[in-house]
């Protein structure tokens, strides 16, 4: 039976710190059996983040942007993230999921192949490479970069719905690749895409990948979760 966990899906914008400070407080729930496993989705203000494998060069953002640069504890290098991209922050308990990183990584990358699919998008894994690609000639359309401590997961994935890719290639040498070519689903489809039409589609994917049985919460109770203790789990269903 899938296990019950939380949906947060916050439909405004959110500044990268404070998405952070969220993911940490519902992690340490999750870790002490608070709460049960949680999935935020969001977009964000526009932000540039720097993983704990980004070298000297990959940022080169031209004078005058109004863009924010945050240094954070995820793997990987350098991405991009603004309205029009949809965020994807697992807050899962891996000893209810194997216990397995690798598998975990897998996973998560299955959740955005199965969610391109809705779209009508045949996205893939290319051997050596991190995120998901469409083909051919490949094209980055979504950057994943996970944290895991005490098997907590934090941070997750980014899919590029409808939004300028040129951040990507301007501003940074985006994932530490060069000459790299990155695509949006709208631009894939030719029309324009609400970040909206993607949130239950991404959610469906991560229950089925993951065996979970999302309950939605207003995001006003989202951001009080870790102020209100709570008892035992959902129930599984």
């Amino acid at each position: 039976m899938s296990r019950g966990a939380y949906l947060l899906d916050l439909r405004q914008p959110v500044p990268y710190r404070e998405a952070w400070d969220l993911q940490r407080s519902l992690a340490a729930g999750v870790s002490q059996g608070a709460i049960p496993d949680t999935v935020v989705l969001l977009e964000h203000t526009p932000v540039i983040t720097l993983g704990r494998r980004t070298e000297p060069g990959e940022v080169h953002v031209p004078p005058g942007t109004e863009v924010d640069i945050v240094e954070t504890d995820r793997g990987g290098k350098s991405t991009y993230h603004g309205p029009g991209q949809l965020v994807c922050y697992p807050i899962l308990d891996l000893r209810r999921h194997g216990e397995d990183v690798k598998k975990y990584c897998r996973d998560l990358e299955e959740a955005v192949i199965r969610t391109l699919a809705r779209a009508e998008l045949d996205g893939t894994r290319i051997e050596g490479l991190t995120g998901i690609w469409l083909q051919s000639p490949p094209r980055k359309i979504a950057s994943i970069g996970v944290h895991i401590s005490r098997w907590i997961t934090t941070h997750g994935y980014a899919l590029n719905v409808d939004l300028d890719p040129t951040p990507f290639t301007e501003w940074i040498t985006a994932c530490g690749l060069e000459d790299t070519a990155f695509t949006t689903i709208a631009g894939e489809l030719g029309r324009p895409v609400p970040v909206d039409e993607l949130r239950a589609p991404a959610a469906a994917a991560l229950e089925e990948v993951f065996d979970l049985a999302l309950e939605e919460l207003p995001a006003h109770e989202g951001h009080g979760l870790w102020d209100q203790p709570r008892h035992g789990s959902l129930a599984t269903r």
